[in-house]
């Protein structure tokens, strides 16, 4: 019986080209196309794609783990997963784990059992050493948003202190001196970060983050209304936030309006991530954009190449950066101005 190896070998590509021929998909050359099939009608190769799970323990699917696919986040990570598997002829499965280890561990059982050796995790809270072990059963195992030093090539992550520091610098730059956090009280290591990199910049302009100016909440609009609330009841001085997220900065930016402030004249407001809702609210928002969807389809492909023992990449690394996204949410403070929001 002909396999799928069978034609890679005799046309001198990988099985996922192959793949891709078999199921119309992109990122083949028209020559490279042409090649393939002229193999497979020669051999006479017939995709049977169980008789392939059943005796491969392997199949042409690639899996996703994400805590809430719901979320505007991870339903955008979902779709870079989702192009990545059609570019391939891969099916997709997709799972939550409601931001729960044993949710999580389960979800990625599930997966195994349907053959499933591709696949991205969006890991917040289960352990290392739980980690490493699921590495070593799962070869396509890659974790996205998580950096792990032991298995750094298996890790597509984003370099949250460097964001944090370019906005807060941007803030600097637009005159503010007095800037409030509304942070997450997720705990993870992203809201650690990005405090971190905020902290750094404000030490080198000899400028001071009282823990007053500190607020947490949850990471939704919901939480960013109810930190701003905050702010404002504790009287602190301010003139600028930082919010952990888009949600949370447009929730603060309407708890603020409601209030009787104006945003960004009175108080300037700017988040992370670059949602769509980011370009809905009013004022449109200035925030750092997390390219959660290219990442994804990066990871994806990264996880189908690990599975089919293509990947080359021990010693690599995969970091992304976030980008400044200027919209009109801050306000140029000039010497005239009130020093701050009181």
């Amino acid at each position: 019986m002909v396999t799928i190896k069978d034609v890679a070998r005799v046309a001198g590509v990988s099985t996922a080209t192959v793949s891709r021929v078999v199921h119309d998909g992109g990122q083949v050359g028209d020559a490279c196309r042409a090649r393939v099939k002229k193999v497979i009608e020669e051999l006479g190769y017939r995709p049977n794609t169980n008789a392939r799970a059943l005796v491969s323990k392997t199949s042409d699917t690639i899996g996703v783990v994400t805590p809430k696919l719901s979320m505007t986040f991870f339903g955008c990570l979902a779709a870079g997963v989702e192009n990545a598997a059609h570019n391939n002829g891969y099916k997709l499965l997709m799972s939550n784990s409601h931001y729960e280890t044993k949710s999580e561990l389960e979800a990625i059982r599930s997966l195994q059992e349907h053959s499933c050796n591709a696949i991205i995790l969006h890991s917040e809270y289960s352990d290392e050493k739980t980690l490493l072990k699921l590495a070593d059963d799962i070869p396509g195992l890659v974790f996205i948003n998580r950096f792990i030093p032991e298995l750094a090539h298996r890790c597509v992550w984003l370099d949250n202190v460097s964001g944090a520091r370019h906005i807060t610098r941007y803030l600097i730059d637009k005159g503010h001196r007095d800037i409030a956090v509304i942070s997450s009280v997720y705990q993870n290591n992203d809201p650690q970060s990005r405090l971190e990199g905020i902290q750094q910049v404000l030490r080198e302009h000899d400028l001071a983050l009282p823990s007053g100016r500190i607020i947490e909440s949850t990471a939704n609009l919901r939480g960013g209304e109810e930190a701003a609330r905050q702010l404002m009841d504790r009287g602190e001085t301010f003139s600028a936030v930082v919010a952990y997220n888009d949600l949370m900065a447009v929730g603060a930016m309407n708890a603020f309006q409601d209030a009787g402030l104006r945003v960004p004249e009175d108080v300037s407001v700017v988040g992370f991530d670059d949602l769509y809702i980011s370009r809905a609210c009013r004022p449109h928002l200035t925030t750092m954009s997390y390219p959660i969807e290219d990442m994804a389809l990066y990871a994806a492909e990264l996880a189908i190449k690990l599975s089919e023992g293509q990947a080359d990449s021990q010693s690599r690394t995969h970091l992304f950066y976030p980008t400044l996204k200027e919209r009109a949410s801050v306000y140029t403070r000039q010497a005239s101005d009130d020093d701050a929001l009181a």
